[in-house]
């Protein structure tokens, strides 16, 4: 079964750090794609084209959207990492409830169990 990486981005798609640069050196994540699949990876915002951090409640619009590209690609397995627990400055008890009804293929990060 294939595996996407699944991390925070930003709407710009500048992967210069973190699990965003891990995406793009390891997992064919693209320059300038901040949402969505590219390679074996996914790209969920967590912060604006500006860099600046998102409110939770538009990250949790873009968490919606991948949790329904899960539900659509069940042939798919998802390795989320703790999204918006690092450069953005979330905790995992914000992030966290917005994978609670996440499909059997999205394996959370243990922050977020």
């Amino acid at each position: 079964m294939q595996r996407i990486f699944v991390f925070g981005s930003n709407l710009a798609g500048r992967h210069g750090a973190g699990s965003a640069r891990f995406a793009m050196e390891r997992h064919g994540a693209k320059l300038g794609v901040g949402e969505g699949r590219t390679g074996n990876s996914y790209a969920i915002p967590t912060k604006d084209e500006y860099l600046r951090t998102l409110p939770l409640f538009e990250i949790n619009e873009y968490v919606d959207k991948f949790l329904d590209y899960a539900v659509d690609n069940p042939d798919l397995e998802f390795d989320l990492v703790a999204i918006g627990c690092g450069l953005a400055g979330y905790k995992p008890k914000d992030i966290a409830p917005m994978f609670a009804n996440a499909p059997k293929n999205v394996h959370k990060p243990k922050e977020f169990m």
